[in-house]
């Protein structure tokens, strides 16, 4: 709900709504809180309440610095490593993002994006890239709808994301990394003219 923008940044919220509405106990509410605080997506004020982060450019650049290092190694060792399933998979989710592109579906796109990322983090089984990879991704999904993609956004995103997926299903560790490379490239690019994007307006339903 924080990444699609249905809680928008500067958004309160509450333990006792959020477990309402979800159909669970405080406690599971209050540790998914502060795993959301400790990947920056929201902020705890003691005797205040929880705040939705706000969204910045500047941090997503600093983001995308560290982001960009741990995404090269990952392809690298995930070239060399990655199992045979895993390999198949990937292969898989390039062929979804191939046709979330051909249909130009937004969910598609997005849902084979959080399959593409899981697999990826884990492919290269080095659970220190894969914790620190995985804490930054959500921040990256909520800024792409934070800031509307256009169609070629929409299409080279998605082209990107097969070729990565390609290249360490194929073992090609030299081409992993370039692939990677091109991707943090569109993605750096992306948030430098985001400021030129129109910001859609999102509400918090109750």
């Amino acid at each position: 709900m924080i990444v699609t923008l249905e809680f928008p940044p500067g958004a309160l919220l509450s333990e006792p709504e959020l477990g309402k509405r979800l159909g669970v106990s405080r406690t599971p509410v209050g540790e998914a809180l502060q795993r959301l605080a400790r990947e920056g997506l929201v902020t705890i004020l003691p005797r205040r309440g929880i705040v939705v982060s706000e969204i910045s450019v500047s941090d997503q650049l600093r983001l995308l610095e560290l982001r960009r290092e741990i995404s090269r190694f990952i392809a690298r060792m995930g070239a060399m490593r990655a199992s045979d399933e895993e390999r198949l998979e990937l292969r898989q989710v390039a062929r979804a993002f191939q046709e979330a592109a051909a249909a130009r579906d937004t969910a598609a796109l997005m849902s084979a994006d959080k399959t593409f990322h899981d697999l990826f983090a884990a492919c290269a089984h080095n659970s220190f890239a894969y914790n620190a990879i995985n804490s930054m991704e959500a921040l990256m999904r909520r800024f792409w709808y934070a800031h509307s993609a256009s169609e070629a956004d929409f299409i080279q995103s998605s082209r990107l994301h097969a070729e990565l997926a390609r290249a360490v299903a194929k073992g090609d560790e030299t081409a992993a990394a370039a692939a990677s490379d091109a991707l943090s490239d569109y993605c750096e690019d992306f948030v430098r003219t985001a400021l030129d994007r129109p910001r859609p307006v999102a509400s918090v339903r109750r």
